[in-house]
């Protein structure tokens, strides 16, 4: 649904890559080999954003790199149109429903790093979690975001790489 509102496929992929997770940044030359375009039409795209104020831009020596703007009076919209995109949304709700004692839900891989693969890999930590909840919410998952969906289960915190949906120890 948002490709007709926004019908560029480069900047929606932008947007997801760096509205996804707010810690993404990237440079002209790796957006080209992530996205396998020319760096025209990105450079293009990247301008329009950051003329617009959504993503800001930094200089280290002779290498751009680019990142969202969390000061922009939209970014809180944005994350989430990308979030609900995704399916991230639904993704949470269903988990946090009937999982048990849910620690965290952490995305990982891929959809973490802003790209959009098909494929959501998901962290959930936590004590008791239900295991037979976890097989059927999969499939019904899939269907609701038309997404591949991983999901592996860990007694223990996460402290790696990725982004946390929900922590209940800090409150998110």
């Amino acid at each position: 649904m948002l490709e007709s509102l926004i019908t560029s496929k480069t900047r929606l992929r932008l947007l997801v890559k760096f509205f996804v997770n707010d810690r993404n940044q990237s440079h002209l030359r790796g957006l080209a080999d992530e996205f396998g375009e020319s760096t025209n039409a990105i450079r293009k795209e990247l301008n329009n954003l950051t003329q617009a104020g959504i993503l800001l831009k930094h200089s280290d020596k002779n290498k751009i790199s680019y990142h969202a703007n969390t000061e922009h009076p939209f970014f809180t919209n944005i994350r989430d149109i990308i979030r609900k995109y995704l399916g991230l949304d639904m993704l949470l709700e269903q988990i946090l429903e009937r999982m048990g004692e849910v620690g965290q839900v952490v995305l990982v891989g891929d959809v973490s790093r802003g790209i959009d693969s098909g494929k959501i890999d998901v962290l959930i930590t936590g004590d008791n979690l239900n295991q037979d909840y976890i097989q059927g919410l999969k499939k019904r998952i899939e269907k609701m975001i038309d997404r591949k969906v991983v999901f592996t289960l860990k007694n223990e915190r996460h402290e790696g790489y990725g982004l946390v949906l929900f922590d209940n120890k800090i409150g998110v």
